[in-house]
């Protein structure tokens, strides 16, 4: 009875916003798993485009309701959608008339360096990397600044830089400075009220047999996934074989420090693989999935990535694919694909062929075929590695 009050209370005060000013919005935190913030109303079956995870208990203004998402007020000049389970409405949650983002300190121990951001409350906050040079953006919403020092210490090995700009009245940029060309990613949270950016180093020996590699086979149990057009082969039954010979082959090149978020015909939530993930913190994840279309006569390999800083993997692992003979269906970025979604290690959807494609399930079906792709995975992460030598 008190939930059913208190949205009815929520529903009542967002229908009188209309008549009031751009100021009226009804607090929430963010809850949830993963709790994400989304650009606009767009969708596809993915979701909508999104801006990224932000944490829990992370400050909203709501503004407006729709039928599955809030609309909340990030500053006076940006708005964000969220799905409505995501959001926890509380009386007690009290906004300040400004917020201040106060001192930096950057920071290494002997796993990560740690850029942290003080201010006065959790507010939201986007993310993003950039290339040449490779950069770590952080935008702060509805804040000013207050920050009159940026300390850092001599234990940092891969931040090279620290410094922010405020780029509209209240949000506030910072910078993050790379001193390596590859994104080896990294995690954004509060701690307290400093937000607060993890980084991983680049490994000091790039040899993939002493990197700990994720490997997903995608789909299982109740997702079954894509079809065969002409066996009904199901998806999930033959991501797990991928799987498999692929940590096969990587164990025979002496790469031992292996993560499979499946080894059985299991239901696992794409969320909760997400968070197993970054618990566990490989160095790279490998996402095995199988196409389908409308079209019988679509077929070929493809691999995506969601993170600029993670593009290199994943054209090192198409082009030694495409050496099987396989058609180029492309290198897909920004994808809304929830295991690219991590900023936290390089990651790399591999979509091998089309199940809905005759000529590409009969390759599918050949445990030849399965042992040739995990050589091609292999070689193109090697070659990627080698890169950066």
């Amino acid at each position: 009875m008190k939930r059913f009050f208190l949205f009815i209370c929520l529903v009542m005060s967002i229908c009188s916003l209309k008549a009031q000013t751009n100021t009226s919005y009804v607090a929430g935190l963010a809850t949830g798993k993963l709790p994400a913030l989304v650009y606009g109303l767009g969708e596809d079956r993915l979701g909508g485009a999104k801006m990224g995870y932000i944490d829990s208990n992370v400050v909203l203004r709501v503004i407006d309701s729709t039928k599955d998402l809030y609309k909340v007020q990030l500053s006076k000049s940006h708005t964000a959608y969220i799905e409505k389970p995501y959001v926890r409405f509380d009386t007690i949650v009290q906004l300040k008339p400004f917020y201040l983002t106060n001192s930096f300190m950057a920071k290494g121990d002997s796993l990560f360096d740690y850029v942290s951001i003080h201010v006065d409350g959790k507010l939201p906050y986007k993310s993003w990397m950039e290339i040449d040079p490779a950069r770590i953006m952080v935008d702060i919403y509805g804040v000013q600044s207050n920050t009159n020092w940026i300390t850092q210490l001599r234990s940092l090995k891969e931040v090279k830089n620290v410094y922010y700009n405020q780029v509209e009245d209240d949000v506030v940029r910072v910078t993050i400075e790379l001193q390596h060309k590859q994104h080896w990613g990294y995690n954004i949270a509060y701690k307290g009220n400093a937000l607060t950016v993890r980084i991983k180093r680049q490994p000091a020996v790039l040899d993939i047999r002493k990197l700990k590699i994720a490997i997903d086979a995608g789909h299982g149990g109740t997702n079954t996934g894509a079809s065969g057009v002409r066996t009904g082969a199901e998806e999930k039954t033959y991501t797990l074989l991928f799987a498999k010979a692929f940590e096969k082959y990587l164990k025979l090149r002496g790469a031992h420090k292996i993560i499979m978020t499946r080894r059985t015909d299991t239901t696992f939530d794409n969320k909760d693989r997400v968070l197993f993930l970054q618990q566990q913190n490989p160095d790279l994840l490998i996402s095995f999935h199988l196409n389908s279309s409308n079209n019988e006569e679509v077929k070929g390999v493809s691999t995506y990535y969601k993170h600029i800083g993670f593009r290199p993997l994943t054209t090192a692992i198409l082009r030694n694919m495409l050496t099987l003979g396989l058609d180029e269906f492309g290198n897909v970025g920004n994808f809304n694909f929830a295991l690219n979604g991590p900023t936290d290690f390089p990651n790399s959807l591999v979509e091998i062929a089309f199940l809905s494609n005759a000529s590409d399930e009969k390759r599918i079906l050949n445990a030849k075929f399965r042992d040739d792709v995990a050589k091609k995975v292999y070689l193109g992460i090697t070659q990627w590695l080698l890169s950066m030598k």
